[in-house]
């Protein structure tokens, strides 16, 4: 029987022990989608308990903790942080199966040295022991940084951000991690909402231009991506609740967008012409700057117009969506490779019936010189378990290349979800190392090496045009 958290956690063979001890387990992190603040980066934020630090801002952990019967009064409610905590501690024995249960142990195992099970009957020595700790300069975000030994931190930031912490970032010399920002324009991709009309008057603030039309918006945007693009960001990031596609002429498309203007409904087919068109012209802008475009397909979001009114978006109410990507998704790869304005593009999805469908997309287009130039992300969101990350490499092996593969990344605003990186590689060696044990792969030690260093940081490097 094995011990909970042994150093050989997940790994069920000789030659994965082996894989993961002297290949992957050193290796740097390039964690090129997350939620960071760069504020609290900068700013080295001394966190006050365990509450700030990890229950602050975390869906996953709410989303479970409501299922587990706590109040909402001690999860985003007015209870002190003590009693968050205790309530996340009644939840964490509930978790088995889950990878919180795994994640919550990693981070008080290899952070805090802690080798104990989180329960009401350790949640108050926990808490006291975590938090005289991180009283200490050892747990400023800038410590855990570097001691995940992480070298590239890709935030998530709005094109009306001035991205003024990512430079002072740059200009602090005693800081070595590179942060650099990643073009997100919900607000301008999501018309319907009500807060579009005000996020357009940000960007003309930002931007020092008017926008009056659809045209001038895709001017402004432009200057955005330029002032992005000088300041270091390399990617654009995109939410798909589906993908749907429809070409459409800039003439109708100014049509549209008048008509939001005016404060008149809009159908859904008019919702998917503006989104089809302005995706577009900013894929084109992305091929243009070289950035890599991700795309995030297929979360349902807000299902709880209740809870939506009280806290807002994004509070641990979404869920997995039938996206129906696979012909919108071919439509709109090919009209930009059409006009030879295909950028590199990551591929996420959110229901796991759809990975054969992005494996296969990832084939149908490529560029001379270019490796992987359409990639298929990593298990997210609800996939990001043992089972949803095997499913997805599997997959990804099966039908493409996956020694191309950019692995990991923690799409998180935690501090302590490095380890999520090590999740990710201790599954990945151990599912290489079944195959070179049943005769699969060959036992060739300089072949595993490159795959494991490459699929671990080097192939996410060079993608990203950071090497």
């Amino acid at each position: 029987m094995k011990e909970f958290l042994a150093d050989d956690f997940l790994l069920y063979t000789p030659t994965a022990v082996k894989l993961y001890k002297y290949i992957a387990k050193e290796m740097p992190i390039f964690d090129f989608h997350c939620h960071l603040d760069p504020k609290e980066i900068l700013e080295n934020k001394q966190y006050k308990n365990l509450t700030q630090l990890w229950l602050a801002g975390d869906h996953y952990k709410w989303r479970t903790m409501r299922m587990n019967g706590i109040a909402e009064h001690f999860i985003t409610g007015e209870a002190s942080d003590w009693e968050k905590f205790f309530a996340w501690a009644e939840t964490v024995p509930s978790l088995i199966g889950n990878p919180l249960y795994h994640w919550t142990h990693m981070e008080l195992k290899n952070f805090f040295n802690i080798d104990k099970r989180l329960s009401p009957d350790t949640a108050l020595e926990i808490w006291n022991e975590c938090n005289e700790k991180l009283q200490s300069a050892e747990f400023t975000p800038q410590s855990l940084i570097k001691k995940s030994n992480v070298r590239f931190i890709g935030t998530t930031d709005d094109p009306t951000s001035t991205l003024k912490y990512h430079q002072l970032l740059k200009q602090n010399s005693t800081f070595e991690t590179k942060v650099v920002p990643t073009f997100r324009p919900d607000g301008a991709m999501f018309i319907e909402r009500p807060t579009f009309q005000r996020w357009i008057k940000n960007l003309e603030h930002v931007a020092q231009k008017q926008v009056t039309s659809l045209a001038t918006l895709i001017k402004a945007l432009k200057q955005r991506v330029d002032y992005f693009h000088d300041n270091g960001g390399r990617a654009a990031d995109h939410d798909i609740p589906y993908m749907k596609y429809q070409e459409v002429t800039l003439a109708e498309a100014e049509v549209i967008f008048t008509r939001r203007m005016n404060d008149e409904l809009l159908s859904q087919d008019e919702l998917i012409k503006y989104r089809s068109f302005l995706l577009k012209e900013l894929g084109k802008m992305y091929a243009h700057k070289q950035w890599v475009m991700q795309l995030h397909i297929g979360a349902m979001r807000n299902n709880n117009t209740k809870m939506k009114n009280l806290l807002g978006a994004d509070a641990g109410f979404d869920s997995i969506g039938e996206a129906d990507i696979a012909r919108g998704l071919s439509e709109f790869l090919n009209a930009l490779d059409q006009e030879d304005a295909l950028p590199r593009v990551v591929l996420f999805n959110l229901n796991p019936k759809d990975n054969p469908v992005l494996a296969a997309m990832m084939g149908n287009f490529y560029e001379n010189g270019v490796p992987g130039k359409i990639q298929f992300g990593t298990a997210w969101w609800f996939n990001d378990h043992i089972d949803g990350m095997e499913r997805q490499m599997k997959d990804f092996a099966n039908v493409g290349l996956l020694s191309h593969f950019i692995g990991m990344l923690t799409d998180s605003r935690s501090f302590l979800s490095y380890e999520r990186h090590d999740y990710f590689r201790r599954i990945l060696c151990n599912l290489i190392g079944e195959w070179v044990e049943q005769g699969k792969v060959p036992n060739d030690s300089t072949v595993l090496q490159a795959l494991i260093e490459n699929i671990s940081y080097y192939n996410a490097e060079r993608y990203f045009l950071q090497r």
